[in-house]
């Protein structure tokens, strides 16, 4: 598909790190579509819709990805022994026509799982927990820490954490009153835990055991 009028082009972090950029279609074409994200190239980048708006990441780099693998590693070994729920990195997941993303990590519980997961193999509807690990810009922190908290939290979502390996923290997010609110940031020596996974504990510190702290500017 060729972009025609777009307010921003894709930009390359140094490094290989995953960079965000929105693109509109001009007004005539109102909105994106999940129909127009058929037609996006196979060219190994990421390709969201939030309000019709299109948002285009390169690859994500390692830390971010060892980040992500370390909690679903920490979801799995409890939901083996817990049976409550199932963990997955990157799925597709569809809300509507001009809402389609694909959080890093998600938990969706045994009991909806059969409700959220298509035929398609892809989400319909929001997981239980949903998690985004934040990578280095400003356009990617504004993403996870404002765009796409406010479509989970319109969309149902139960709790969302932010993962930032650059500061070695998660935010922590939970529903009440119909919204998403922020209810703690947990720092390295502190535990994860959720009110959705009962006897889940993590320290956050394990999530960034093999990333180098970056030095405070």
């Amino acid at each position: 598909m060729k972009f025609v009028g777009q307010d921003a082009i894709l930009s390359h972090g140094f490094g290989g790190e995953k960079v965000m950029s929105a693109l509109r279609k001009p007004a005539s074409d109102l909105l994106f579509t999940t129909a127009d994200l058929l037609a996006m190239p196979d060219d190994g980048k990421l390709y969201e819709l939030i309000e019709g708006e299109l948002y285009v990441s390169t690859q994500p780099n390692w830390h971010h990805q060892y980040a992500c693998i370390r909690l679903s590693r920490a979801f799995e070994n409890w939901n083996e022994r817990s049976g409550l729920g199932i963990a997955n990195c990157a799925p597709g997941l569809i809300f509507s026509l001009h809402d389609a993303v694909a959080p890093d990590v998600v938990w969706i519980s045994i009991e909806r799982l059969s409700q959220v997961l298509g035929d398609d193999g892809k989400l319909h509807a929001a997981p239980d927990l949903v998690v985004e690990v934040v990578s280095p810009g400003w356009q990617n922190e504004q993403r996870d820490r404002d765009t796409k908290l406010k479509l989970y939290s319109r969309r149902g979502v139960r709790e969302y954490w932010i993962v930032d390996w650059q500061k070695q923290q998660v935010e922590i997010y939970r529903r009440s009153r119909a919204k998403l609110i922020q209810t703690a940031t947990l720092l390295r020596d502190d535990e994860l835990t959720s009110p959705l996974l009962p006897g889940f504990s993590c320290q956050v510190s394990s999530l960034f055991m093999q990333i180098p702290p970056v030095p405070k500017a």
